[in-house]
């Protein structure tokens, strides 16, 4: 992985004609034939967008109404996504994929076998599939194929839930962009300085706090030392430990999630100059993120890292919980101490405690 394709991944987010650049990317990356990004949402109709080869299979599934008659597609709503991407004959039952004529019928003359794929679901409640077609003669992915892959997707969570906000369409200038995206927000200079910030930011004033020279912090301690951290990156452009930062919940406040994101190439141009888009998710029970999604995909954890956080989720002791994930109980500390950094807590009950405010509902 290149920090070129996660910038393209930023600039994809705000402007979208830039997505077809990045999924052949990710094709390539993945040693694959072709890739696409799809994103649901209750209120509209499944949004696309694809590589030129598989494109024409998406238009003919989404013509045919497969987003409701597919068996597969049903079950990605059902089962509790991976937080990590995954072969689809590792995660389907065989019959499932079997049954999908809509797609088989018109991959199978094109050489096409089965997919990697993840399903990112957000606290918005907007969610993205992004996935690869596989060769036939070159089906199973490799170990390193999915390593590539899980290594970028953190940066697609947050790329797709702006996607998501936006309606896949260009963002046109700061105010219109950050109204449409329906999100608490701000625009920073790369020296943290304030641009903008729209009503719903400016409504949260125990949240976000003006500091010397026009800068902004975050009113919990933990979590703004991570995201001082992770604006300071951005000034130095190096490669941030964390770009979403869990602020947990007080007696006057839900959780929230501050996401941040660098404006890059075109993005930058479009918020006149801004260098750092800062959005704030909120964190509720009735959120659509399962805990080791919501980990993965939004605070920056391994696979590995993501699972030992769901099985301590569910009230495991650490000893019993590196069982499950079939690793020692030393490898588990080391884990469970960069968990506590990419989440901002120090204990493990914190941990638990931010983990029991994410539930997924059931989707009917």
């Amino acid at each position: 992985m290149t920090s070129d394709l996660a910038d393209r991944i930023y600039e994809a987010a705000f402007v979208p004609e830039m997505w077809r650049d990045v999924l052949e990317q990710l094709s390539s990356e993945s040693n694959s034939a072709a890739a696409s990004l799809v994103l649901f949402d209750d209120r509209a109709p499944p949004k696309f967008i694809a590589t030129d080869l598989i494109s024409p299979v998406l238009e003919a599934f989404d013509a045919a109404n497969g987003w409701q008659k597919s068996e597969e597609v049903q079950l990605l709503f059902s089962m509790t996504p991976p937080s990590a991407f995954v072969y689809d004959a590792d995660y389907f039952p065989a019959g499932a994929l079997a049954s999908n004529h809509l797609r088989l019928d018109r991959t199978r003359p094109l050489g096409i076998g089965g997919q990697i794929g993840s399903f990112i679901v957000m606290p918005t409640g907007e969610m993205a599939l992004f996935s690869t077609e596989r060769w036939r003669d070159n089906d199973r992915p490799s170990a390193d194929d999915l390593a590539r892959m899980n290594a970028l997707r953190p940066h697609l969570a947050r790329a797709s839930l702006i996607a998501a906000r936006l309606g896949l369409e260009r963002a046109q200038g700061t105010v219109a962009a950050m109204e449409r995206m329906g999100l608490p927000a701000a625009v920073l200079s790369s020296n943290g300085r304030v641009l903008a910030t729209n009503p719903l930011l400016e409504a949260m004033p125990a949240m976000f706090l003006p500091v010397a020279f026009g800068s902004m912090a975050i009113g919990d301690v933990q979590a703004d030392l991570l995201f001082q951290q992770a604006i300071a990156a951005v000034r130095s452009e190096i490669e941030p430990s964390v770009r979403s930062i869990p602020v947990p919940a007080r007696q006057d406040r839900q959780s929230i999630i501050v996401h941040v994101l660098p404006l890059l190439r075109s993005a930058h141009d479009i918020f006149s100059g801004g260098d750092i888009l800062i959005a704030a998710t909120a964190v509720s029970a009735s959120s659509m993120v399962p805990s080791p999604t919501l980990l993965a995909g939004l605070f920056d954890l391994t696979p590995a890292e993501a699972r030992l956080a769901a099985s301590l989720a569910q009230g495991r002791p650490l000893k019993e919980a590196a069982a499950r994930s079939n690793i020692t109980v030393k490898t588990g500390r080391t884990y469970l101490e960069r968990i506590f950094a990419k989440t901002g807590t120090r204990q493990q009950s914190q941990l638990v405690a931010l983990l029991k405010n994410v539930e997924l509902p059931n989707r009917g």
